[in-house]
């Protein structure tokens, strides 16, 4: 067959003066075929259109029952009208006749459809725009000693260069944006003009409402001298550098645990160097844009803002109080006094007169709770008929080892267990909770009933196994230095 790159070649040919039988050999065709197009239309021009079907249309009786349908909703997919159309017309049509409805409606849509949201490529210029987003790292199913790591990833690009940084975080809290915002200016050494991010509705929604997330975001923006740009809702490609920096980003840490051989790291620590070297390694491809941007970025303030908030609160008669609409124990001796909580994206402090009394590991999400069997013990066995269907309970089982004991108490002492397993855990909490376990496991592998006063034998009995080190003292021979002395010798 006869291409229209091969005519034009043929023609070019002749006008450089070329005989015939010269260009049709330059071209690539005999000079026969030459000679019929050497002038006059191109092969594709001469095509005839296909304007007859092949077969019957077997949707052509039920178009007009489907088409109100993509009229009213552009969106609706295929598939979905597919199952409609075997609902109400059984056994008229078959599962290979999908394919055939969608060339028929994908025409409808290119030729008579609405039209098609258009996306406008925008030009980038240096030190403008920084953009921050967070993307989930589940998918990679990466762990810390065998557990699942469950994370996200705060992640900033400058979208001139494409320059990105960024670090692990848990939740899209104005703490953790406001960490890793700083961290990324300050690893960078100088910040943009202006600061883009997504409608951030998470954190908004989650951690407070629009106002105060509002005034504690333009307070960052104006300690670093930047402009905030929001994109629209719903229309992530509006960010989408960044956006697309987290496809690229997470697709190059899964290669990278490919090479390394193992998901599996042995601390945060490791994992986190292991990230930060994934970004080195994009960023140096990077770096003739980069060293162009770097001397457009506005000069840092002396200081980092504050990533934490304080607020005050009193605690309630449970020994709970209730954070980012979390609930978290406190030492029952604070019931009824109020504390100072400096929430970060990670950890919760309590304050009291001016000192710290617990650090608390933030809890992901809503609804959730995280109480301390040791802020509450004490009372606990005075009351073990509150127990049973106590509003936390599952928090007071430290590990499944003990979740195993109580449910073997329950088995065999079903009027008693709770009071049985409050005894096991106040001894955890006046002893030691690894030491108690180690017990715990120890009498279940040998079919031993983990009663509590077992327990606390056995406990006794680890403790004075403790290797002791005696110091020993050589004697000393007072006749050595007699020796010397008969000799002349100097002491």
């Amino acid at each position: 067959m006869i291409t229209d790159f091969q005519v034009r070649r043929l023609r070019e040919a002749m006008n450089r003066e070329k005989t015939l039988e010269q260009a049709a050999v330059v071209s690539g065709m005999s000079v026969k075929s030459a000679g019929k197009y050497k002038r006059g239309k191109l092969p594709s021009e001469m095509k005839k259109d296909h304007a007859w079907q092949t077969r019957k249309d077997p949707f052509e009786d039920v178009w007009p029952e489907i088409l109100p349908f993509l009229v009213e909703n552009p969106g609706l997919e295929v598939k979905t009208l597919f199952v409609y159309l075997n609902e109400h017309h059984a056994g008229k049509f078959q599962e290979g006749q999908l394919r055939t409805l969608q060339r028929k409606i994908r025409r409808w849509r290119a030729t008579e459809g609405p039209a098609k949201e258009v996306f406008f490529p925008q030009k980038h210029f240096p030190g403008d725009i920084g953009a921050s987003d967070y993307t989930h790292m589940g998918e990679l199913k990466v762990t810390i000693k065998g557990e699942p790591f469950d994370h996200l990833f705060y992640h900033f690009v400058l979208t001139y260069s494409n320059w990105e940084t960024g670090n692990i975080c848990f939740s899209e809290s104005y703490e953790s944006l406001s960490e890793g915002l700083q961290n990324a200016l300050w690893s960078l050494g100088g910040a943009p003009r202006n600061h883009r991010t997504d409608r951030m509705s998470a954190a908004i929604n989650k951690d407070c409402s629009r106002e105060i997330f509002t005034d504690r975001y333009g307070a960052l923006l104006r300690h670093y001298e930047m402009q905030g740009l929001a994109i629209n809702a719903r229309k992530a490609n509006e960010n989408g550098d960044v956006e697309q920096g987290n496809n690229r980003f997470k697709i190059a840490v899964d290669q990278a645990l490919m090479l390394r051989g193992s998901r599996d790291f042995e601390d945060r620590k490791e994992y986190d160097q292991f990230l930060m070297a994934v970004l080195k390694k994009r960023n140096m491809a990077r770096q003739i844009r980069f060293q162009e941007e770097i001397s457009f970025l506005k000069k840092l303030p002396a200081k980092k803002l504050a990533d934490t908030r304080s607020i005050s609160l009193k605690v309630g008669k449970s020994s709970t109080i209730n954070i980012l609409r979390n609930t978290y124990s406190v030492d029952s001796r604070f019931i009824g006094e109020s504390v100072e909580i400096e929430i970060g994206s990670e950890f919760l402090e309590v304050w009291y007169e001016n000192k710290m009394f617990h650090k608390i590991p933030r809890l992901r999400g809503e609804t959730k709770s995280s109480v301390d069997y040791r802020h509450i013990i004490d009372w606990l066995v005075r009351k073990p008929g509150a127990f049973e269907h106590y509003k936390y309970r599952d928090n007071l089982f430290p590990s499944t080892t003990f979740r195993i004991t109580y449910d073997l108490l329950k088995t065999k002492y079903p009027d008693t267990a709770n009071k049985k397993y409050l005894a096991i855990l106040n001894c955890a909490a006046k002893e030691s909770e690894t030491q108690v376990e180690q017990v715990l496991k120890l009498l279940t592998n040998q079919n031993i009933a983990p009663l509590p006063e077992k327990v606390l034998e056995e406990v006794a009995l680890s403790g004075k196994t403790l290797l002791r080190i005696e110091p020993e003292v050589s004697k000393i021979n007072l006749g050595v230095y007699d020796t010397i002395l008969s000799c002349g010798g100097v002491l």
